[in-house]
């Protein structure tokens, strides 16, 4: 287990907010007006915390949801769909690879960020990076198609504040 050393956590302000909303798109639902948003800056991806609970993250400085943010919010954009038998390597932390995915949002790009969510109960596995666009996901039997970030069990997972 990585020990977590806070470097700093502070109040975003308004304007801050706001970009984070528009970087997040559909996301966004996840900062409702009234609450209380704060960022820890740490050894990890920096962590923005909406009422205390670890919703959103900065990879690479673009906002994304955490697992935790996945859980709270309505994927319709920026998924792939992994079959039941990638979900025990993907709670390890594996990379997701072609021949498991199912389905995957069309309008993903290579290098873009998604939420990988498992077939039957569409519920979010990890997040990642597509190495591949989302047609190509689908249609590819060989190769990695996203590198996981994210997942559960991992650090971010496990962050209590």
């Amino acid at each position: 287990m990585v020990l977590i050393k806070i470097r700093k956590r502070y109040h975003l302000k308004k304007k801050k907010i706001k970009e984070v909303k528009e970087q997040l798109k559909d996301y966004s639902i996840l900062i409702p007006s009234e609450a209380i948003v704060e960022i820890i800056k740490s050894n990890l991806p920096d962590i923005v915390l909406i009422n205390g609970e670890p919703l959103i993250m900065f990879v690479d400085d673009e906002a994304f949801p955490t697992l935790k943010g996945a859980l709270k919010a309505d994927i319709k954009t920026k998924y792939v769909v992994v079959d039941m038998g990638a979900v025990k390597f993907m709670a390890k932390g594996a990379d997701v690879m072609s021949p498991g995915i199912t389905e995957a949002d069309p309008l993903v790009k290579e290098g873009d960020l998604v939420i990988i969510i498992d077939e039957n109960h569409r519920k979010p596995l990890a997040i990642g990076r597509s190495l591949i666009s989302g047609p190509e996901m689908v249609q590819n039997r060989e190769g990695k198609a996203v590198k996981t970030l994210h997942f559960i069990g991992d650090e971010i997972w496990n962050l209590e504040i």
